[in-house]
């Protein structure tokens, strides 16, 4: 049922402005220019694990797991509905490759927020990082 809402977000569901003018104003200007210039579908996933992170009692004191949420899945180069739909079968080797494009996006920018875009996705993080993978999972 998850990847049926998944689905029907990227094709119908777009970010709320207001969102956005809060992102703004929480990302400095050079983590902005990347949040702004991810795909629509990618925009709408962060701000909801955005959302989930400051409900979390242990996350939402880190300003490095906020920007997490939404910066994650910056190094998904618009990634077509077909595509996502071919990794959720047979894998694709450019989604990937995601958290090691957007560390090459951050690493000059902020190493810290670089490596945990980095391992966002590994099975070895800290509990901090587990619960993160939660939320992007539920997400």
């Amino acid at each position: 049922m998850g990847r049926i809402r998944q689905g029907l977000n990227y094709l119908f569901v777009k970010p709320n402005v207001k969102d956005i003018e809060k992102v703004k104003l929480f990302l400095t200007e050079k983590e902005y220019n990347i949040f702004i210039n991810m795909d629509r579908y990618e925009k709408v996933h962060s701000l909801g694990v955005y959302e989930m992170v400051k409900k979390d009692n242990i996350l939402k004191k880190d300003d490095r797991y906020l920007k997490l949420a939404l910066l994650h899945d910056c190094g998904k180069e618009r990634i077509c509905l077909l595509t996502r739909v071919k990794k959720v079968f047979v894998g694709d080797k450019l989604l990937d490759q995601h958290p090691k494009l957007g560390y090459e996006k951050l690493k000059d920018i902020d190493k810290e927020l670089a490596d945990l875009i980095l391992n966002h996705h590994s099975q070895n993080g800290s509990e901090k990082m587990k619960r993160f993978q939660d939320i992007d999972d539920e997400s």
